[in-house]
């Protein structure tokens, strides 16, 4: 063992150095994080930096892709100017019916609905009453020409008598005018005969015109009066039927002019919605006088109206054809595009759209006559948010633009 001599001896006036404080070296290593994360961050920048601009190079020189759309092409052909108007359907014919015998309804013929024929029964009234007056009527007439075959004979007498100086000149005078007295009586009884004839008649009411008949408006079992207001039935004829339109004198003219040419205008009736056409037919006449409270004229046209889809009182548009362009180039009325007053299109040519300017004309079913384009052409359809001039575009196999204007080309 050591002795205390080797122990060594610390004296109380030595001190040991002092330990370094902690904060030092923690700043070292935070600063050491930091410019590690600057150097990241930076590297990252840099990345992303070069790998956009790679990619907008790339974009640059890669092909851009086509857009895909419809198309038309331009046609030529004729179109129609037409002058468009609201109009009335109104038969041709509308028979109230009244009774024209006074008496009981005994029974109906007709069904509500029903087309009935000209002369067709449609109901009967208690005919005894006329019955009775007829029957008196010609007993009277009887026994009145019995009454101048007598005079008559008595006339041959005297004639005979006065010729051998048997009578007077005065006797053969008052017979002659007795006999016209009788043949007087006889005209007024046959008269009366012929009139409870008409009213007899009077009590089977027959259809004046061919049509269709309204609701029934009395039963039978109720009385009637004759020349009453009461309308018994309502018959409109349906075939066939006109549409009775306005036009602005300022067209006139205009259709007075085509009128003398061709005798005749086609008119179609539409719908509501202008989108379905109803019938077509034929100006028929125009009114003697033009409205001056609303500078129109009145024309009515004639439809034959086959499959009864013109309904007496129906409102309709009316399309009056006044004139016909003639071979002018066509194009759908969607492919035309508008900038304030200029008008323009997109022409489709070895898959490039190129914007032209085009001058428009009359429009009508979808098409528009235009000047500018060349028949055989081809315009963009759709797509117009997205087309510009230069545009790389693929055309669809099927355009329903191009075959509406093929479909509708007059």
């Amino acid at each position: 063992m050591p002795g205390k001599e080797d122990v060594p001896h610390i004296h109380a006036d030595h001190q040991l150095p002092a330990p370094r404080p902690w904060y030092g070296s923690r700043w070292i290593l935070w600063a050491t994080a930091l410019a590690i994360a600057v150097v990241v961050i930076v590297s990252v920048m840099v990345h992303d930096r070069d790998a956009k601009a790679a990619a907008a190079k790339h974009a640059q020189t890669a092909p851009k892709p086509s857009l895909g759309i419809t198309a038309a092409i331009a046609k030529k052909g004729d179109l129609g100017i037409y002058i468009d108007a609201i109009g009335t359907v109104t038969p041709v014919y509308t028979s109230s019916i009244t009774a024209q015998a006074s008496g009981v309804l005994t029974a109906v013929h007709f069904i509500e609905g029903q087309l009935v024929r000209k002369g067709e029964a449609m109901m009967d009234i208690d005919p005894r009453s006329y019955q009775a007056q007829l029957l008196q009527a010609e007993g009277s007439l009887d026994r009145d020409t019995s009454v101048l075959a007598q005079a008559r004979m008595d006339l041959d007498r005297y004639r005979t008598a006065w010729a051998g100086n048997g009578i007077s000149k005065q006797l053969l005078d008052d017979q002659e005018k007795i006999v016209l007295q009788d043949e007087g009586t006889v005209k007024n009884d046959q008269g009366i005969v012929n009139y409870d004839r008409v009213q007899l008649d009077y009590c089977s009411i027959k259809a004046p015109i061919a049509g269709r008949v309204g609701l029934r408006l009395v039963d039978p079992g109720n009385v009637v009066q004759a020349n009453g207001a009461t309308v018994l039935a309502v018959i409109t004829q349906m075939q066939p039927t006109t549409v009775i339109f306005t036009l602005p004198e300022d067209g006139l003219a205009q259709v007075q002019a085509r009128m003398r040419k061709l005798h005749t205008l086609p008119v179609e009736a539409m719908d509501r919605s202008q989108t379905k056409k109803i019938a077509t037919g034929k100006l028929f006449t125009v009114d003697n006088q033009i409205d001056t409270t609303t500078g129109t004229v009145k024309l009515r046209a004639l439809f034959e109206n086959k499959d009864g889809a013109l309904y007496p009182n129906q409102f309709v548009n009316t399309r009056l054809l006044v004139d016909t362009l003639e071979g002018v180039t066509l194009l759908p009325t969607g492919a035309v595009q508008h900038n304030g007053p200029t008008a323009f299109v997109y022409v489709v040519a070895n898959g490039t759209t190129s914007l032209r300017k085009i001058t428009t004309g009359v429009a009508d079913s979808g098409l528009t006559a235009v000047e500018g384009i060349a028949p055989g052409e081809v315009v963009a359809t759709s797509s117009f948010d997205k087309l510009q001039s230069g545009s790389r575009v693929v055309v669809s196999k099927q355009a329903p633009a191009a075959k509406a204007a093929e479909s509708n080309t007059p």
